[in-house]
């Protein structure tokens, strides 16, 4: 086998281990349609909703807003000068739009050690783990779409400092993650009977 022949067979190989979904589902408007088309986000978000409680639907709202069910998603890139690169905006990656921080924070606490932004099972699981501690130290319940996005985005000191409050954007992003969960809801009851 020649030389060249390895190599392609060998990145090929890796290349189809890489597991994560890069382009978004056709139809994000629509849970049933996500969860026909992304059969393995069912059975994350359905045990993610075992182990911490998180309805389903708050998860895929989640999930929408910060990486429209994208595995690889990153941050948009700064610029100096309008065109000389400088990095991106955080270091906010995957599904969950995760910080590098926070991310091995949850795979300290979780014993995760081998966890991955890009994979939908670690990510619904990392937001679980994000949420519950949302409830334990702000009160929010698991069910509340809008003030779990505002601690999500804020963090647990700023939602508790009250961040959110004077940013009539991100006021506006969370009244979308709540209807976008509602609407899941409604539709996830319809496609599971």
């Amino acid at each position: 086998m020649s030389r060249s022949l390895r190599a392609l067979m060998i990145f090929l190989l890796v290349a189809s281990c890489s597991g994560g979904r890069t382009s978004a589902p056709r139809n994000m408007d629509n849970a049933c349609a996500i969860l026909a088309q992304r059969p393995e986000f069912v059975s994350a978000f359905r045990a993610t909703e075992r182990r911490w409680g998180v309805p389903m639907h708050v998860q895929m709202a989640t999930i929408y807003q910060e990486s429209k069910f994208i595995s690889n998603a990153k941050t948009p890139r700064r610029f100096v000068l309008g065109f000389i690169p400088r990095g991106r905006q955080s270091s906010a990656y995957g599904y969950a739009q995760a910080l590098d921080g926070t991310w091995d924070d949850y795979r300290a606490d979780t014993g995760r050690t081998f966890a991955r932004r890009t994979s939908i099972r670690d990510a619904a699981d990392f937001m679980g783990w994000y949420m519950n501690q949302s409830r334990s130290r702000n009160g929010i319940a698991l069910g509340d779409a809008r003030n779990q996005y505002l601690a999500y985005h804020e963090g647990q000191s700023g939602f508790a400092r009250g961040s959110h409050r004077n940013k009539s954007w991100l006021l506006g992003v969370a009244n979308g993650v709540e209807a976008r969960a509602q609407r899941y809801q409604g539709q996830l009851a319809r496609c599971r009977a």
